[in-house]
């Protein structure tokens, strides 16, 4: 199997995170999660100042495009280009180009593999993000993308949640 690279697709504009929730759905229902690792739509904080009130938000890097990190052959090309809302991938022609090290070490995405010392069955704790503080049970894991799923209780029900390796720590 050949490497995973990052690709850059474009979309309609306003459309970057519809696209992304299709291919992830899309993902989960074709089992394509060893082929296609990732979709982001990058953002960035900024510091707005509105009515005289200094006012943090996000806001897209790249409006129109999102990025995908996948493994590039015949299926996940037609699965991603034939997504709603996607114009096509970023390329000469219908070729997509991966981007380059230096290109993806510029938008900061790029991330160190994390080794960590807990498996599935082991108890964690979450320590940032939305979670924080929440014990759970490791279900699954997925060293490919950095991240493990445990179940949290939400409105009385077990739901799987997806974090990544530096958000949990094992206890």
């Amino acid at each position: 199997m050949s490497e995973a690279k990052w690709y850059v697709v474009h979309t309609y504009s306003g459309y970057e995170n519809k696209v992304k929730a299709n291919i992830d759905k899309t993902i989960e229902n074709r089992h394509l999660e060893d082929q296609i690792l990732e979709v982001q739509v990058p953002m960035q904080d900024v510091v707005e100042l509105k009515n005289g009130v200094q006012k943090a938000s996000q806001k897209k890097m790249f409006p129109g495009y999102v990025l995908i990190h996948m493994v590039m052959n015949d299926d996940t090309w037609y699965v991603v280009r034939n997504t709603r809302g996607v114009t096509g991938f970023v390329g000469p022609g219908s070729k997509p180009v991966p981007l380059t090290d230096i290109e993806m070490a510029g938008l900061g995405i790029k991330r160190d593999n994390i080794v960590v010392d807990y498996e599935v069955g082991d108890t964690i704790q979450v320590i940032a993000g939305a979670w924080a503080d929440t014990v759970g049970v490791v279900r699954a894991m997925n060293p490919q993308k950095q991240s493990l799923t445990i179940n949290v209780e939400l409105f009385g029900r077990e739901t799987p949640v997806e974090l990544s390796f530096a958000e949990v720590k094992k206890l």
